[in-house]
């Protein structure tokens, strides 16, 4: 009796389909997350020039945007965010010691970010459905 493969199911196909998405977004900012957290970069100053804060239901979350500048005054960066401020962190003009780890939008503080730990979940979620929808697949048709 030869065992054939079944046809998947639309659950199955959705697994896979969620799994690849989780990974997608996940997997490419896993190095920066890593660096980040390492606080591996340029060391540098940053200056805060504005405070953006978006309104939730019951919560507020603000962030400083502004300049960075490295030690050596090569790299000037301007409108970028620093990860972990917060109205009460930091004033307008004043500066702070900083990171830039080449993300496009933020430097970090001298101590680095915890931002892995939203990221490495995420990851390990789109690996775990993507298993799942794998042994859904290779079961045999009775």
């Amino acid at each position: 009796m030869a065992v054939t493969r079944r046809r998947p199911s639309g659950f199955t196909v959705a697994l896979a389909v969620l799994g690849l998405l989780l990974l997608f977004v996940s997997v490419p900012e896993f190095g920066p997350v890593v660096r980040a957290a390492r606080a591996d970069g340029v060391g540098g100053a940053f200056t805060a020039r504005e405070l953006r804060c978006v309104s939730h239901p019951g919560h507020e979350s603000c962030v400083w945007a502004g300049d960075f500048t490295s030690g050596d005054g090569r790299i000037r960066r301007r409108d970028v965010e620093l990860y972990g401020s917060d109205r009460g962190t930091l004033a307008a003009g004043q500066a702070t010691p900083a990171v830039d780890t080449g993300r496009e939008t933020r430097v970090y503080g001298p101590d680095g970010s915890d931002e892995w730990l939203f990221t490495a979940p995420i990851t390990l979620a789109g690996l775990a459905v993507l298993t799942v929808a794998a042994r859904r697949l290779r079961r045999p048709r009775a």
